[in-house]
């Protein structure tokens, strides 16, 4: 279904104005829809109506300033050059104002806010917020949509139902959000194919060096490596769990003589990614690279119709990369892959790759600079055996089991992620080393990360803040007992305005250590996590269930839902009340975090799994006359492992490594 050319100047607008928010205005889009039309938006037609105009008089002030201010932080655009050109109030299906926002859970609670365009000579930004202008958040989708309208491109409505808007809505390929979840969804995970092609030219095979920026609240994480692989040209492989959208993948290219030849970079879309980088005749020489990707619903490797294909150059010259906002000075005939559309005069990158902070267009940059992790500066095959592409297609690999396998060598230069009291075989050493190279957690000066050792409320505090970037639910307070010189002063106040550790009076007590319960329940209370079903039943995968304080009960039933408990050193003892150490705490984070679809998970044998607290349940239900003793939860402990004298020596046992599915490939290890 396409629009058609506007009957009236008004008609325009309020197209215009309905396609920017598409979950909140389908029925009027369809009202104003015609099959088989089309209509471009032009930015004199924007700012010729006066209806455009003239409600954000309405808009108040700290909602203003609150939009003008997240455009300016985002892109450097000065806010008197900021130009908001419609507002409308609204009313959002959820807290978090009908969008995915990292990190944060949505209770389905309604929000009455605002809808606010904005307008910067060819940029539009659409953004949603609240009444008063706490809650302020880019509606990335409806911006990508509109800035596309302006710039002529064919845009495609269909009648669809809620449940797949997410799939048809435009043309225009969705970036990071989706349009709207409930509370117990997680974050969006994906994945991508990465063929490598050479239209013409005498290569066989070429050398692709994967690695990964992880996106992390407003920025990345330190570029991180993924592995070396050998492909044999016109082949692909997919890459699948572990990344989420967002996310930057960066490709570095060279020849069997290990001669760099080339670099691409590319994000990760709310769907599987299909990627194709397609080499000059001559690569040695002319060291061009042409990436075509797209979104891949289907995962079959090649761009869906109906969504924007991304195409852009990059080039390399003397180690430095430089991203092409033009093919003007590319000799394109070498890059007309069979199959793929002619290239364009102009380059199509992603909205990220073109505005705001992190933008690459007609940006140079160093290819190896100092703060890389060892891996990805060293030639190809010194550190790590490559992972050889079949020539089938049917090369799939692990991107959790690949980083875990890689990670001593594959981090930034100077995080640490091993520990010297934190050994290959402790029960907590991957959620730890993990946590670590994502920067959220850090040891102690003298090499060690101190496991063992009781967690304060300040330190927790600390991990929260680095983990999590939720929106505040409430004002931030001036504790008597927190100095403003204090060094976790920050962190306190963040964490308490986003709803994670309550206080009682003015005093935080930051040196007070926290129980296990205190932690399950701050976790909980800052991501409204809920859980409406029986909680005796979900409670009763624990042996000393019947010991949880009711006020943490519902709490703790519901991130045993969702697999985040982790008890050591018996998977089926809860320990409430014990003292919470670093190392659990460190576990409960990284899993929380899994939960939100932020990171991968990690399989742990003390690890409360969905799996496993289904077969509970399933125990605790069954009514065979013959199998009453059922009902009482019997303790397997890890299967049997060791003899200990709860029938198991957990501590001598050694956790499961990371994903390792069927489907994962078992990537080269390091030398």
């Amino acid at each position: 279904m396409k629009f058609r050319h506007p009957r009236s100047l008004h008609h325009v607008s309020t197209v215009f104005l309905t396609a920017t928010s598409l979950a909140v205005f389908s029925p009027i889009l369809s009202a104003y829809a015609d099959p088989g039309i089309s209509t471009k938006v032009t930015q004199t037609q924007l700012l010729a109506d006066e209806s455009l105009s003239s409600d954000a008089e309405q808009l108040p002030e700290p909602i203003k300033i609150a939009v003008l201010q997240d455009i300016s932080q985002r892109t450097g655009i000065e806010v008197s050059q900021l130009q908001i050109i419609q507002s409308q109030q609204q009313s959002w299906s959820n807290s978090c104002l009908g969008l995915t926002i990292a990190d944060t859970n949505c209770t389905e609670a309604e929000v009455s806010g605002w809808q606010v365009v904005v307008l910067k000579d060819q940029q539009v930004w659409v953004y949603r917020t609240d009444e008063s202008g706490t809650l302020a958040k880019l509606d990335e989708d409806a911006t990508q949509f509109v800035n596309a309208m302006i710039r002529g491109e064919e845009v495609t409505s269909r009648r669809t139902t809620s449940r797949t808007v997410e799939k048809q809505t435009t043309r225009v390929e969705r970036n990071t959000q989706v349009v709207a979840t409930s509370s117990s969804v997680k974050g969006k995970k994906t994945g991508f194919s990465l063929a490598i092609l050479q239209p013409s030219g005498n290569f066989s095979d070429v050398i692709a060096r994967v690695s990964y920026k992880a996106k992390r609240h407003k920025g990345f994480v330190a570029e991180r490596f993924l592995g070396d692989f050998k492909y044999k040209l016109n082949r692909k492989a997919k890459f699948a769990k572990g990344l989420k959208a967002g996310d930057r993948v960066v490709v570095r290219l060279y020849d069997l003589q290990n001669r760099f030849i080339g670099y691409s970079e590319f994000e990760l879309l709310s769907a599987h990614t299909a990627v194709n980088l397609i080499l000059s005749d001559n690569p040695t020489e002319y060291q061009v690279v042409r990436t075509v990707c797209g979104a891949d619903a289907d995962q079959d490797g090649t761009i869906d119709t109906n969504t924007t294909a991304y195409d852009y150059f990059t080039q390399v010259s003397n180690e430095r990369v430089t991203f092409l906002s033009s093919s003007q000075t590319i000799n394109i005939s070498q890059f007309q892959a069979e199959g793929f559309s002619t290239v364009a005069t102009n380059s199509v990158y992603p909205t990220s790759f073109r505005t705001g902070e992190f933008t690459l267009v007609r940006q140079t940059m160093n290819v190896f600079s100092y703060n890389l992790a060892e891996a990805l500066k060293v030639e190809p095959g010194r550190l790590v055996e490559f992972n050889e592409v079949s020539n089938d297609d049917n090369s799939i690999y692990d991107i959790g089991q690949l980083m875990m396998t890689y990670r001593e060598i594959g981090v930034g230069n100077g995080i640490q992620v091993k520990f010297a009291d934190v050994g290959d075989n402790y029960w907590a050493k991957d959620f730890i080393a993990e946590l670590a190279a994502l920067q959220i957690i850090q040891g102690f000066p003298d090499g060690n990360f101190r496991p063992d050792e009781q967690l304060t409320r300040a330190q927790f505090a600390a991990m929260l803040t680095q983990a999590f970037a939720k929106a505040k639910v409430r004002n931030a307070i001036s504790f008597r007992d927190v100095s403003t010189r204090y060094w976790a002063y920050n962190a306190i106040r963040d964490t308490y305005a986003m709803g994670f550790l309550s206080v009682a009076g003015n005093n935080f007590k930051p040196m007070q250590t926290l129980s296990r319960s205190e932690v399950l329940l701050a976790l909980a209370q800052g991501l409204n996590y809920t859980f409406s079903g029986s909680t005796q039943t979900i409670l009763a995968v624990y042996q000393d269930a019947t010991s949880i304080r009711s006020d943490v009960r519902n709490a703790i039933a519901a991130l045993t839902e969702r697999g985040i408990i982790v008890n050591y050193p018996n998977v089926q003892t809860l320990n409430a009340d014990k003292v919470a150490t670093r190392a659990e705490v460190a576990a409960l984070i990284y899993k929380t975090l899994a939960s939100t679809g932020d990171v991968f998970d990690i399989s742990s044998q003390y690890a409360i799994d969905s799996i496993q607290q289904r077969a509970e349940v399933d125990r605790f239900n069954r009514t065979d006359d013959d199998d009453n003793d059922d009902k009482k939860v019997r303790r397997h402990c890890n299967q049997g492992i060791g003899n200990g004298s709860e029938g198991c020596d957990p501590g001598n046992s050694r956790p499961h490594d990371g994903s390792n599915d069927e489907d994962g490939r078992t990537p080269g290890r390091p030398r």
